[in-house]
Order: structure tokens, then C-alpha cells, then sequence
């Protein structure tokens, strides 16, 4: 099977999931004010390799959800919308580099590349603090978000959380991870 292949969902994984993503579009309607559910699911419906993107969001425990419209592009956004960061992305380090710089105790993989896999992006510093305008996420847990260049290049990640109600960035060594700790993803169609 080609890798093409195996980015489609059958008929009834999209049935599964529309109807996941139709609940959640209806119950926070604050999150995409003005937005019709029918134009979102024409859209999604015409890419398949997007739809598996968010199937691969629900999976892994992000709640996909939009939380955006790009006038310029017509492009719905979608973020991971779960409470604490997706359960199923946790304990990872930060990239490929820092993952093979462990010597032992590795974890079992590093988030740019699963984001990667996934067909999603990491979310950038300004993306999570659009996010947290819409809730109170990660207060218990935490996420990695897109580091940069400068601070990569040194070793360093940083990460995002919640805590007394205000929204903390920190770093940490790219190579760490923690049960607590995974990324929360952005997807565009």
C-alpha cells in the first residue's frame, strides 16, 4: 500500500469522525463565531489527506476543533482543543537531533517528527496564547511548542503552560521529556 494510500480514511472512520467533529463544532460554538458547519464539512470532505490529519489529531487525544478562518487563503484552522495536552503525544522530546543525542533512556519519539507524520504543525508561541483566549488549557499538563532557531541551535526547546491563570513560557534541554509534557498541532484547510 503506498504511503498515499494509507493517508485515506474508509468511509466509515470519515462518517466516525464527522460526526466527532460536527458535536464538538456545535458544543463551542465560542471558539468559531460566524462559521457554518456545512461550508467546514465541504472542505474537509474535499482533501482527504486533511481529514486523516485531524483523524490523527482525535486519535492521539488533541479534540480538533477550529478556532480560526483565514479571509486571505480561505483556510479553516484547527488546533488541539483537549483540556490538557493530547495524551497520546506524550513523553517526547523535542526533535530528531535531541533524540539521538540521548545515550539512554530514550523516549519512544520526538514531536517535530510525529507532528510531522501526522501532518500537522506545532504550535508557535503566539498560537498557543491565541488558544488559551479560548479556555484554560494544559493547567495541569504541558506542551511543547516551536522553538527558535536561536535557542535550538544552543540545545534548548521551550514549552507552554497555564498556571495561576496566566500563561508561562520556559525552556528545557530539547532532549527531555516527561509524562506531563507533549505538543499541541495546527492544521490548515
Amino acid at each position: 500500500m503506498s504511503l498515499a494510500n494509507k493517508k485515506k480514511l474508509s468511509a466509515e472512520q470519515r462518517s466516525a469522525l464527522l460526526g466527532i467533529l460536527k458535536a464538538r463544532f456545535a458544543k463551542n460554538m465560542d471558539r468559531h463565531k460566524g462559521l457554518e458547519w456545512a461550508k467546514v464539512q465541504a472542505k474537509m470532505e474535499a482533501n482527504n489527506e486533511k481529514l486523516w490529519s485531524l483523524n490523527e489529531m482525535e486519535k492521539t487525544g488533541g479534540e480538533p476543533d477550529i478556532v480560526g478562518y483565514d479571509k486571505k487563503t480561505g483556510e479553516y484552522i484547527f488546533y488541539d482543543c483537549s483540556a490538557e495536552s493530547p495524551a497520546g503525544r506524550r513523553s517526547l522530546c523535542y526533535d530528531r537531533k535531541a533524540l539521538e543525542a540521548r545515550k539512554e533512556h530514550k523516549p519512544k519519539d520526538n514531536a517535530i517528527d510525529m507532528a510531522t507524520a501526522m501532518g500537522i504543525e506545532l504550535l508557535t508561541e503566539a498560537q498557543y496564547r491565541d488558544l488559551q483566549q479560548l479556555g484554560n488549557f494544559d493547567t495541569k499538563t504541558s506542551s511543547w511548542i516551536i522553538a527558535p532557531a536561536n535557542i535550538r541551535k544552543l540545545g534548548g526547546a521551550i514549552f507552554c503552560d497555564r498556571r495561576y491563570n496566566t500563561v508561562f513560557v520556559y525552556h528545557n534541554g530539547a532532549e527531555s521529556y516527561y509524562a506531563g509534557r507533549a505538543f499541541r498541532g495546527s492544521l490548515r484547510i
